[in-house]
């Protein structure tokens, strides 16, 4: 049985999750409670696991309903283009990158250290893209490069 705490419900103010559509409850629902180490706090759909200090909320998607009338949900198809993505920050990236590629994660690379933070990415069962993050030279106010918004 789950206690309050375990369900996206504040108390007061707000709590802040991440919707995802997919294809597979039971698959989604594995890897983010083993990669990340959360709790399955609902099965099915809508499927919940609750990470850390937040909620994955999983749906199979559709189409339009009566309160997002022009909008349909879906998963990423292989080589669609990212326009977001789940940033997770870690105290220890080698450590959780050890622990992840154990566990059967796999990530694009190795952590990079890009001077401001040590990061790397992977991707979960769907394709949805997952940064995995630590906060290195920017605690010294070195910044990340910025991309150039004109590659041409």
């Amino acid at each position: 049985m789950t206690s309050r705490d375990d369900w996206p419900t504040p108390e007061h103010g707000l709590v802040l999750t991440h919707f995802l559509t997919v294809r597979d409850f039971a698959a989604s629902s594995r890897f983010y409670a083993d990669i990340f180490g959360g709790q399955v706090v609902l099965e099915g759909n809508p499927g919940i696991v609750k990470i850390a200090n937040g909620w994955i909320i999983m749906n199979a998607g559709g189409g339009p309903t009566p309160d997002k009338p022009d909008v349909i949900l879906t998963a990423p198809e292989p080589g669609d283009p990212v326009s977001s993505f789940l940033n997770v920050r870690v105290a220890d990236i080698a450590a959780f990158h050890a622990e992840a590629t154990a566990k059967g994660a796999e990530f694009l690379t190795a952590p990079l250290d890009r001077e401001a933070e040590i990061r790397c990415y992977l991707k979960d069962p769907d394709g949805y893209l997952i940064e995995i993050g630590q906060a290195t030279g920017m605690l010294d106010g070195i910044l990340a490069d910025q991309a150039d918004p004109d590659p041409s």
